[in-house]
Parts: C-alpha cells; structure tokens; sequence
C-alpha cells in the first residue's frame, strides 16, 4: 500500500521548475548584492573608511530585511526568489524576525524573547562552534612549525 501511495503522491505533485528556480535565485541574490555595494559605496562617500563602511553596510543591509520581513514584504520575496533571498546578510535577518513575530501574541518574553533564535539559533550555535574548533586546529598547526 506504501508503493501505491507514494506512486500516486508523485503522480499528482507539481514539478518544480529548477531552472527557472536557479535564475530567480541568482538574479534576487545578485541585485540584493548588488543593494548593498551601492550602500556600501554611499558610506565610504560619506567619508567612512573600509571597515567602518561594511560594518554600517552590513547593519544597514540587516535592518532592511528585519524591516520588509516585519512588513511582510520579504517572506513575499522568500517564496519567489529561494536561496536568493535567504544567502545574503538579509536572510539572516529574516530568520530572527520571522519566529518572533508570529509569536507575538503570547508576549515580549515568553513569545517574542523565547522565539528570537529559533530558526537563527542553530546556525549561530554551530557556526561560533566550528569556527572555534578550525582556529584551535589552526594554534595546534602552527604551534608546532
């Protein structure tokens, strides 16, 4: 009865289009880049050196997703551009905003503060992690040349 079942289920399931899916991907991602150098460029004419510039570019670029996401505008971008809305700095913001505020209702700290990181968490958790695990790898390496 499994066989028959999942023979039916792809029998009837919509095919994605992957190429279609890959160019919505990379022109989303790209002109979201894209964004960004240009505010990047608008900082450093403002007289912010190199680093100051990516960082304010980076806080901005955060901003503007947590904004759109808020707004809904970016979960409408989501389901049309893929990975190409969810790679950039943008993603990320995305990812902290939205499980806050679909738990909004139950309060700042019990719906709001305990979903913050809920989507963003994991990545920050394994990320921070690993980068630590390849830097004490990197001191061992180099301690012993």
């Amino acid at each position: 009865m499994d066989k028959n079942y999942k023979e039916y289920v792809d029998k009837i399931s919509p095919k994605p289009t992957y190429a279609k899916n890959y160019v919505l991907a990379f022109i989303v991602g790209g002109i979201i880049c894209v964004i960004g150098q240009a505010i990047n460029d608008a900082y450093m004419n403002f007289g912010l050196d190199k680093l100051k510039a990516a960082g304010a570019t980076s806080m901005t670029l955060i901003f503007i997703g947590a904004l759109l996401t808020g707004i809904g505008i970016y979960d409408l971008l989501g389901k049309r551009a893929g990975a190409g809305s969810i790679i950039p700095i943008t993603g990320f913001a995305n990812s902290i905003v939205s499980p806050a505020m679909e738990y909004k209702r139950e309060g700042y700290v019990l719906g709001v503060g305990a979903n913050l990181f809920k989507v963003a968490g994991p990545v920050l958790v394994y990320g921070i992690g690993s980068s630590v695990l390849c830097g004490f790898i990197y001191y061992v390496i180099n301690f012993f040349k």
